[in-house]
């Protein structure tokens, strides 16, 4: 697998996270995210319009600092690299607005990288990486899929949910608990003292099935909260709502590496900082043989590092974009 020998300016402002990163082959020089989550946690989710202008302030700071951080100067670039699809339109058009403007000044190519590939493609910052082909669990708020990685830019989703994804799970549930934003990191903290095994909570779809669906515990955990009212136990409760996340989530990544012969796992996205998550498909992989490639905690939640880590599989491979190139806010992996 070859990279682009160039510093590579990526930036990253699909959704609530304002990062600029500086890669160099695939070597992370610098990686500054700016969070909104305080702004967004009045309103206990992201507001969009609210999130774009959060991005127009802090973008250019943020770039700034990324590049002072990894000693590069702004002529030294080779190429700029940025999320143009999925995530709030409004957001994305910061990031490509900026990223179309420095290219053309400095004369550099322009690349535009899907959010997912850049997930995927974040274990190339460990310095034991994944060999192709494997199996990959992505998890976030927004995507629970597991996808086939034949190689950098051969991608095929084999399982996917139906509904929710499981971060939305976790928000929602963190929610109705009065957990607060956002619910991973606050559900994964009462679980520490809590009874994984007090409530039952369904794991969606039965069968021989790699899909996931997400839907049906949001509305148990609601009917859990109106059931038990000022009885709950919100540390059990939080337990039980990460067991039955965890358990669904081991399971079908298991049922998929069966399926597709597969004999390593990798496992990316925001919900990948869970420490139970991790612990679950270590020791489920160790069960089987299987290798298992956690994605760096830091790189777990959005972050530009993983795109500038997209960017130079595809550079070193000769492709770039033109300044026509647009932002979509959906978009297929």
């Amino acid at each position: 697998m070859s990279f682009f020998s160039k510093p590579i300016l990526a930036i990253e402002t699909s959704c609530d996270e304002t990062s600029a990163a500086v890669i160099v082959g695939r070597e992370v020089r610098s990686n500054v995210v700016a969070s909104q989550i305080a702004m967004h946690q009045k309103w206990g989710g992201v507001v969009p319009e609210a999130a774009a202008r959060a991005h127009v302030q802090a973008v250019i700071p943020v770039i700034e600092e990324a590049l002072a951080k990894a000693g590069i100067a702004n002529d030294a670039l080779g190429a700029i690299a940025v999320t143009n699809r999925p995530g709030l339109v409004g957001a994305l058009s910061v990031g490509v607005t900026v990223a179309k403007a420095m290219a053309f000044g400095l004369g550099i190519p322009l690349i535009g990288i899907h959010h997912l590939e850049g997930h995927i493609l974040s274990t190339l910052a460990l310095n034991d990486t994944p060999e192709f082909p494997y199996t990959c669990l992505i998890v976030s708020g927004g995507h629970t899929e597991l996808v086939d990685v034949q190689a950098p830019g051969q991608y095929r989703i084999v399982g996917q949910t139906r509904d929710d994804a499981a971060g939305e799970a976790f928000d929602k549930g963190a929610r109705l608990l009065g957990l607060g934003y956002p619910g991973g990191y606050a559900i994964q903290q009462a679980a520490l003292t809590g009874n994984p095994t007090r409530y039952a909570l369904p794991k969606g779809l039965s069968g021989d099935t790699i899909d996931f669906s997400f839907s049906g515990l949001k509305t148990a955990v609601l009917r859990l909260v109106e059931k038990e009212g000022a009885n709950i136990s919100v540390p059990d409760a939080a337990a039980s709502l990460q067991e039955a996340i965890v358990a669904v989530l081991t399971e079908r990544s298991m049922r998929a590496m069966d399926q597709l012969g597969s004999r390593t796992l990798s496992l990316v996205g925001g919900v990948a900082a869970n420490v139970a998550l991790r612990t679950r498909l270590q020791a489920a992989c160790d069960r089987y043989g299987y290798g298992f490639f956690p994605a760096p905690i830091e790189l777990c939640t959005d972050n530009a590092a993983m795109i500038g880590l997209a960017a130079s599989t595809r550079l070193a491979r000769g492709e770039s974009n033109d300044f026509s190139m647009d932002v979509y806010p959906n978009s297929d992996l």
